[in-house]
């Protein structure tokens, strides 16, 4: 077989080899001291080391854990300890979300459309600086201290936040300031200090936001047993009840916590928030004694930049310039990377490669920088391959942030009434969490049974069929907006509400935006928690918290393309000079959100089709591991067949 080209395994059927020249084959090996993943024909691992069980459960002290320990922690009693500190914290990120736009408008005399973007902004930052979280997770402090110190921020913020609310000196005066001062901008302004400390505790809470968005979900995963029969589908009920706790926290945020608000002001609201935070808190630390825990691995970046670095060194050496046939990797079950276990060989960028393979020069004890184990370089090719995946959801954050601001623009002008009942327009985003529970409730008695019998597979559709379900759900949703937009819009000029963009019309009714509410409801739940099911499978053993920042750096450019996007729509489509309004007006009704929805419409089909063809292509890491189990069969009994 020729030495110069290196594969991935392949299963196809075994070759007889002569017993006494594998048993020298294999003493000269051992000799070596090294692993290498493949034979000489390419076909087998030899020598054994691949693992399904991932990594072993420690405890807090970094002990790994007995059989009697190991039954008296994890399930779903931690579980729910997990979940507890999930459903405050993102109480406290909706009800943020939904009222700091409006208390920097009617309090701090913001412009409206500043107010939103200064929150787009924070909603992003608090995503997209998650991989900080998932780095200190994985890399030196563990999931639960990650959480633990982060929570802490967050509880401060929060408590900022309440103050900033409750005092009448960090917020400028009041006094002769109602509705109509206010769109005329003669209230009188935040002071520069008083917006500056404003946004110091927001972007504290955004901070303690970012470190435990990326761990608190992989932490409750970890709470199952990977050698269990019936861990996945512990795992897929467990990311669908992770994602219910979510839900639960925003539906609490957008109704109890806008009805503290009407009924007791912005520092009662506020504070709410803190007391579930530090409830939340307390309730995570009581379930200490129950938790498993992953050791952390080290500094991820830092593999990735060896794995980078060695290859680059070796970019000009061919392969056949190895003194042994195979790639590098440490002998046995034991794997270079602490909290991590061996990854197979893949085909995938083949340039990485380079940086498994050893040379003369590299020695008995080589330097990480110049040569890497196959499993080190297999974990920046995940990292690689993941990418396009959560990229294509950006799309779907995008459409739920101009959700949480254009239609609450547009619920202002419309009847919100149920009866002799008037709901709150802030109220209207419950909606969407109303259809996720909802959703989450039937799942498995309605639509898992369906979806089973169309698809054959087991839990209904597969982890990226859930995900483009998702996406092709919320292209509808933002397509609907459009159409009802327009005929919102040609209703108000045509019955005189033109110029009064905030008086309600008796006559049309805001439960026509229930539509789009509970059409993307259903896109995200179908879409994150397939996202996130699928990050935390699929990602390195050692770089779990990362996989799971995947998910809210996602979410976080989502909210800055949001910005992004309406600076560019407005700068294009409105002209102050020729008194021409953007399709993003202040007034409603003299802008153009319908054209504004329809182009969302048209990226959100482009962006679909780029997940079908990233989707396509992706090899999930379990058919991977199952291909090297049915390879170690066949090489076991084709030694049993020459030994015969």
């Amino acid at each position: 077989m020729d030495g110069r080209e290196i594969k991935s395994p392949e299963v196809r059927p075994a070759t007889p080899v002569n017993l006494v020249e594998a048993n020298l084959e294999c003493q000269r090996r051992k000799r070596l001291g090294v692993y290498f993943l493949e034979s000489d024909d390419r076909r087998t691992a030899l020598g054994g080391g691949y693992t399904v069980g991932g990594a072993t459960p420690v405890n807090i002290r970094g002990k790994p854990l007995s059989e009697f320990t190991m039954s008296k922690t994890g399930g779903w009693v931690a579980a729910f300890f997990i979940f507890g500190n999930e459903m405050a914290e993102r109480m406290a990120y909706f009800g943020l979300s939904v009222n700091m736009v409006a208390f920097m408008f009617y309090v701090m005399h913001r412009p409206f459309d500043t107010s939103a973007n200064a929150v787009n902004n924070f909603l992003g930052i608090s995503q997209a600086s998650s991989v900080l979280g998932g780095f200190l997770a994985d890399a030196y402090l563990g999931r639960y201290w990650t959480i633990a110190i982060f929570t802490t921020i967050y509880l401060v913020g929060l408590t900022g936040i309440t103050l900033c609310a409750s005092l009448n000196n960090l917020v400028p005066n009041q006094d002769k300031c109602d509705q109509i001062a206010l769109l005329l901008g003669n209230c009188e302004p935040a002071q520069s200090w008083q917006m500056l400390y404003l946004y110091a505790v927001l972007y504290t809470t955004g901070f303690g936001a970012a470190g435990i968005r990326p761990c608190v979900s992989s932490f409750g995963a970890d709470q199952f047993d990977e050698r269990s029969r019936d861990y996945k589908t512990h795992l897929d009920r467990f990311f669908n009840f992770f994602y219910l706790s979510v839900t639960v926290g925003a539906i609490v945020a957008f109704t109890a916590i806008v009805y503290i608000q009407i009924k007791h002001g912005w520092g009662s609201a506020f504070g709410s928030l803190a007391v579930a935070m530090g409830m939340s808190n307390l309730v995570f630390f009581l379930g200490t004694p129950l938790y498993r825990h992953r050791m952390p691995g080290g500094s991820p970046l830092t593999r990735v930049a060896q794995v980078l670095v060695a290859a680059f060194r070796k970019r000009n050496i061919p392969f056949e310039s190895s003194e042994f046939v195979g790639l590098y990797e440490l002998p046995g079950k034991r794997s270079a990377i602490k909290g991590s276990s061996k990854i197979v060989h893949t085909d995938d960028f083949r340039c990485l490669d380079k940086a498994a393979l050893k040379l003369k020069e590299d020695g008995l004890d080589p330097n990480p920088w110049r040569l890497c184990t196959v499993t080190q370089v297999e974990e920046v090719k995940i990292l690689l391959k993941l990418v396009p995946i959560p990229a294509c959801t950006i799309m779907l954050s995008l459409i739920l942030t101009e959700f949480l601001t254009l239609s609450v623009q547009q619920a202002y002008t419309l009847n919100t009434h149920i009866g002799h009942l008037k709901l709150p327009v802030t109220c209207m985003p419950v909606f969407p969490g109303l259809s996720i529970f909802l959703l989450l409730s039937l799942y498995y008695s309605v639509f898992v049974p369906l979806a089973r019998k169309i698809t054959g597979h087991p839990r209904g559709a597969s982890q990226l069929q859930r995900v483009g379900i998702g996406l092709a759900v919320s292209i509808i949703s933002v397509a609907w907006a459009g159409i009802f937009e327009r005929y919102r819009r040609n209703y108000a000029i045509k019955n005189g509400y033109e110029a009064s963009f905030l008086t309600p019309m008796p006559d049309l009714s805001a439960y026509w935006l229930l539509i789009q509410y509970c059409l993307i409801g259903i896109a995200e739940v179908f879409c994150i928690v397939g996202l996130l099911e699928f990050l935390y499978e699929e990602a390195p053993d050692a770089m779990r918290s990362i996989g799971s920042a995947y998910a809210a750096v996602a979410g976080g450019l989502g909210c800055f393309a949001a910005t992004i996007l309406n600076n560019i729509v407005k700068s294009l489509t409105g002209d102050v000079e020729k008194r021409r309004p953007s399709w993003l007006s202040q007034n409603i009704n003299t802008g153009r959100f319908d054209y504004f929805y329809w182009l969302l419409t048209v990226v959100s089909v482009i962006n679909f089709c780029a997940f079908l063809y990233a989707a396509n292509r992706y090899q999930y890491r379990a058919k991977e591991v199952i291909e090297i189990k049915e390879q170690v069969k066949v090489h076991l009994s084709s030694k049993e067949h020459v030994v015969s």
